[in-house]
């Protein structure tokens, strides 16, 4: 859970970057859906880990010099590629490491029920069954828009 709210939120950061790089409607209303189901999550999480008495880390600890990226997240230098690309080129890079990002959420929901005990929670296992159903969506939305992008 730790580990899941940076890498949500490293997700919604990357969202921020759209308004100004895109004239794209559809890709608008992608980064809204993953801006809101991201947030979301991360309330959830964080009011999971602290029901528990656990550590809530900062959602952008991720920034931190020494911070260890979870599966999928980007780089400072892939952020910084993402952030100075515009228009079509912009649109590209973000579905292609958007993508990446969400098949790392796919990796830790994976490594998550391969800990024995660990998806035995009903909470838990409801709450990651939702993040890998919800990941595997947008994936196969942001290839068909990819594909269509590079035609």
């Amino acid at each position: 859970m730790q580990g899941m709210i940076g890498h949500h939120a490293q997700a919604i950061e990357m969202t921020a970057l759209l308004p100004t790089r895109t004239a794209r409607e559809d890709m608008r209303l992608l980064a809204r859906r993953i801006e809101l189901s991201q947030a979301d999550e991360i309330r959830w999480m964080e009011r999971w880990l602290e029901v528990r008495g656990k550590a809530v880390p900062d959602a952008h600890a991720h920034h931190a010099h020494d911070a260890v990226l979870m599966p999928g997240m980007l780089t400072q230098e892939e952020l910084t590629r993402l952030a100075a690309a515009a228009a079509s080129d912009f649109d590209r890079l973000f579905l292609e490491f958007m993508i990446k990002h969400h098949e790392g959420a796919l990796v830790m929901v994976n490594d998550l029920f391969m800990t024995d005990g660990a998806g035995q929670e009903l909470e838990i296992f409801g709450f990651a069954s939702d993040v890998d159903t919800d990941q595997r969506i947008e994936i196969d939305r942001m290839t068909t828009m990819l594909r269509e992008l590079v035609k």
